[in-house]
């Protein structure tokens, strides 16, 4: 639990950046610079001798869902909204590792339900502001589109990483990564005009910081994590980044908020962990 709670402090100053300094670039380009400096950190763990065939296509198509296809619509929607608003339409991404979840098991787990609910509840009453752009339900549908792919990789790799005990997270992610960026790559080739693509050093700099930190880092430590947590813990941290990131900006930067809704959206956040956590563990006697 405490990887997920690092990488969500890691992940809170990305919508930020991202706006502020990358807003005027290709999309499709953004994440293909993102997800090629993680792949050319892990490409050295690439161990196709260790993996099925089959089962490396997997985890490369896990990585193009998780990753890949969730960039290319979660960027893109930095075009139609807000930063603010990326950030409120993000909160619903717990209810859909609970419902995709429910869904494989054809049972859906009223603590672990309640857990998510509570946890987009608790983020949205400290990021609500109203919507304000005119083009919003444009951005929505991308974030949404962005949040059901990360939900689906998260449960997929969360699914399939205990068949694959005898590998080291490295090994795994590398194909992870590949997939990601495969997929980022074949979609921004015909889109991008690369000759014009010229981001300035600053612009660089972020982008050098967000693919090794947010991305590399961060994804992999991410997937590490959700493989140790139970799906209502792991959805209702998928919003952590949000209280997180605000307590972060207020120590860090001094930016005014709100006391009351921070507090409150901390309580419900931890009130989510603490349900997921509470009910009867895996293979516990019932009485």
């Amino acid at each position: 639990m405490l990887i997920l709670l690092f990488v969500s402090l890691l992940w809170a100053f990305s919508p930020g950046l991202i706006k502020h300094f990358l807003g005027d670039l290709s999309s499709p380009a953004v994440a293909t610079v993102r997800l090629g400096l993680t792949l050319m950190v892990f490409a050295a763990f690439l161990r196709p001798a260790l993996l099925a065939k089959r089962t490396a296509a997997w985890l490369a198509g896990i990585g193009a869902i998780q990753f890949g296809v969730m960039y290319l619509l979660y960027l893109q929607a930095f075009k139609h909204l807000q930063g603010h608003e990326v950030y409120l339409f993000t909160i619903l991404t717990p209810l859909y590792v609970v419902l995709l979840d429910g869904a494989l098991d054809n049972k859906l787990a009223p603590r672990h339900a309640a857990a998510a609910l509570l946890s987009a509840v608790g983020a949205g009453v400290l990021v609500w502001r109203g919507v304000g752009t005119p083009d919003a339900m444009i951005g929505f549908t991308l974030v949404q589109g962005a949040n059901l792919c990360f939900a689906a990789g998260q449960i997929a790799y969360k699914r399939t990483r205990p068949a694959l005990a005898h590998l080291c997270d490295a090994h795994l992610f590398g194909w992870l990564a590949l997939g990601g960026f495969a997929t980022t790559a074949l979609v921004s080739l015909p889109f991008t005009a690369w000759a014009a693509f010229t981001p300035t050093a600053t612009q660089w700099l972020v982008l050098a910081g967000l693919g090794l930190g947010a991305s590399g880092a961060g994804f992999f430590l991410w997937n590490i994590g959700l493989a140790r947590v139970n799906a209502g813990t792991l959805a209702a941290l998928n919003n952590a980044k949000i209280p997180l990131g605000v307590v972060a900006s207020l120590l860090l930067f001094r930016e005014p908020t709100d006391p009351v809704k921070l507090a409150l959206s901390l309580a419900l956040l931890a009130t989510a962990v603490w349900l997921a956590e509470s009910g009867p563990k895996p293979g516990a006697l019932q009485k």
